[in-house]
């Protein structure tokens, strides 16, 4: 541990030798302290948390993974470059002790950049959280300034019912190819999904909701319902009213309320305390008395919002989950810079982190099938040849990316979302141990079998 924290030290002196690393704290302190003191709000919860947690945090992960990213490949590349790790090898210390000594010097760099960034955003919050109005700090404090989890209700699974129509529909695969059969396996998915998401005109559902777990923490709590519905109206101005019946559903004196809401908003309101039945279910009634059919996604149609820690512990574990995303960049930028020289490593670290970034497109050449796009003229997707060798790649970046891209803090500390202990754990688990373990790996393979002396100095 002494030689691995020796090279910890190292990393941390190579690191401030670079002006680059000088430059991109400054920037940082100018998006995290400057920002917010210069750009002034307009006055709302939502507004001010718009400025001072959206865009700060975001500024915060963007500069310090591109710095992550240039520091990793730089820390270990230069040093072979300018012949310094031929040096350090000759010590009685293994490569593997060195690789992983650069890359913990990377992590504790970014924990006290984070804590730092982190620190000053939640203080600015605070001091500007006392100069909104009245209304605005009660909205702050009740929608946005709170840690709350969500339940919904529990759906089936649909593959095995996709799978029985898909065996009865198509009797021959062989004569439909893969775009064909993927449309209409999302096809049929999608009509058995309307069973839980469609509300025809002047018809109800009932949803039950299970939280007997939560049942005795939940005691005496008001609740909030949070739904969001979209309809076929032409009219985007358009308010649609709901009736609600909340409780238990042998209650002779049940909860019914009258919402009118737009579409394809989020809305809120409260659901009073004491309305889960003995077995932990709460139970709610949605009536659609309007003329056309209301649709309530599937993922964030009806949910149920509940407290379950403070803002501040989520704030805390909020960090934590971008600082799994920089642990990850670290190993990235480390393992390139184990057999590639700095310009080449920062060049293909920055190309990883890019099609990172392109989820979007990634996602959509997967969704159809082909890199060509939509054919007009054949009213089709087209296909070539390079689609056999792209379309499995792209899949399998999808999937990756899916695994770091699923965790948001971002977004959820700006709609008072929980981001729970089982979440970051998770996070932990795929982001740092799965992804970034794996480069890791990677990275010290290379590095332990480099022939260093053949790297040339700048004489």
């Amino acid at each position: 541990m002494n030689k691995i924290a020796t090279i910890v030290g190292l990393t941390w002196k190579a690191a401030f030798r670079y002006r680059l690393f000088w430059v991109l704290c400054a920037m940082l302190a100018a998006a995290v302290v400057g920002l917010p003191l210069l750009i002034k709000d307009d006055g709302t919860a939502q507004g001010m948390v718009q400025i001072l947690l959206t865009y700060t945090l975001s500024t915060t992960a963007a500069l310090l993974g591109f710095a992550t990213l240039w520091l990793s490949c730089g820390t270990l590349a230069r040093d072979v470059e300018e012949c310094q790790m031929q040096m350090v090898a000759v010590k009685p210390i293994a490569r593997w002790q060195i690789w992983l000594g650069k890359w913990l010097g990377l992590l504790s760099l970014n924990v006290v950049l984070l804590a730092l960034a982190g620190s000053a955003i939640f203080v600015l919050l605070q001091w500007r959280a006392g100069r909104l109005s009245p209304d605005q700090q009660k909205i702050l404090r009740e929608d946005i300034f709170v840690s709350r989890a969500s339940a919904r209700e529990r759906t089936q699974d649909l593959n095995p019912a996709v799978d029985q129509i898909m065996k009865r529909v198509v009797k021959d695969p062989s004569t439909m190819n893969g775009f064909d059969r993927a449309e209409m396996r999302r096809q049929i998915t999608e009509r058995l999904k309307a069973q839980y998401t469609d509300l025809a005109p002047f018809k109800s559902r009932l949803i039950g909701i299970d939280l007997h777990t939560l049942q005795d923490r939940l005691r005496n709590q008001k609740l909030q319902l949070r739904i969001k519905f979209q309809t076929a109206s032409p009219n985007p101005d358009a308010q649609f009213t709901t009736f609600w019946r909340i409780g238990p559903t042998n209650s002779s004196n049940p909860v019914e309320l009258s919402e009118t809401f737009p579409a394809d908003s989020f809305q809120e309101f409260t659901v009073p305390p004491n309305l889960v039945d003995d077995q932990g279910h709460l139970w709610i009634e949605v009536g659609n008395p309007n003329d056309v059919n209301l649709t309530f996604p599937l993922e964030e149609g009806i949910e149920l919002l509940y407290p379950e820690s403070t803002f501040g512990v989520n704030f805390i574990r909020g960090l934590m989950v971008i600082f799994c995303w920089l642990a990850l960049l670290a190993s990235i930028g480390l393992a390139a810079a184990s057999f590639l020289s700095f310009p080449v490593a920062a060049f293909v670290s920055l190309a990883v982190l890019f099609i990172g970034l392109s989820s979007g497109t990634v996602a959509t050449v997967v969704e159809q099938g082909t890199i060509v796009g939509y054919d007009a003229s054949k009213g089709a997707y087209g296909h070539t040849v390079v689609d056999i060798v792209v379309l499995p790649f792209f899949q399998g970046a999808l999937k990756i990316i899916n695994l770091v891209e699923s965790f948001s803090p971002i977004d959820s500390l700006s709609s008072g979302r929980s981001i729970r202990w089982g979440q970051l754990g998770l996070a932990v688990a795929q982001i740092v141990l799965l992804l970034g373990g794996f480069f890791c790996v990677v990275g010290i393979f290379l590095f332990t079998r480099r022939e260093l002396a053949t790297a040339q100095g700048n004489n």
